[in-house]
């Protein structure tokens, strides 16, 4: 099928994956289809198979996006000599990356039932190589003595699990500032390992 007349591939092939986000975070995968997301950018349906395959793929390269997109920044930062510090750096991090992409969020974290099975362990290892770097925080306080944990991969999950629940319900001009969320969550993440003097 030939592209829609004034059709760029730069700028179709981004529009597609904004609308499939929007609608996949809105409505949930299974309840999107093909024709809805040609609909929202305006294209005919044909028209999608020109820059995706198909709606599994799309799905999928969405949440790849986003978690090597979050890696990479992660990489970025200068990580911070003290255990306590780093812990602190990581959730500051964490909560100011997602704030801003809420879609994004919910469809790497809550639609992973929806991918077949290598692409699943595809996003899956993505995943883990991300919340391994949060362990790696743990597990160097604990062996420092400054934090008090059982189970270090335990509660890195329970972690992000907690950080990334503020996508949930934090509003900009809200009650709380984002440097106010972020230092609170900081402080009750240090509690939560229990932290040591």
């Amino acid at each position: 099928m030939a592209r829609k007349t004034g059709s760029h591939s730069d700028i179709t092939g981004p529009k597609i994956r904004a609308a499939a986000e929007r609608l996949f975070a809105r409505h949930g995968y299974a309840a999107v289809s093909m024709r809805q997301i040609a609909a929202e950018v305006g294209v005919q349906a044909g028209a999608l198979y020109l820059y995706t395959p198909d709606k599994q793929s799309l799905l999928a390269g969405l949440m790849r996006d986003h978690l090597e997109a979050l890696i990479a920044s992660w990489k970025t930062q200068t990580p911070a000599s003290h255990p306590h510090d780093r812990l602190r750096q990581f959730v500051r991090f964490h909560i100011g990356y997602h704030i801003d992409r809420p879609d994004a969020v919910f469809i790497a974290y809550m639609e992973l039932r929806n991918l077949e099975p290598d692409r699943f362990a595809e996003i899956e290892a993505l995943r883990r190589s991300y919340e391994a770097e949060l362990e790696a925080i743990l597990r160097d306080g604990q062996a420092a003595g400054v934090f008090e944990l059982a189970d270090p991969r335990l509660a890195s999950m329970a972690l992000i699990a907690m950080l990334t629940g503020v996508t949930n319900w934090y509003r900009e001009g809200g009650r709380l500032s984002r440097a106010e969320v972020e230092e609170l969550y900081a402080d009750m993440a240090l509690k939560s390992v229990g932290r040591v003097a």
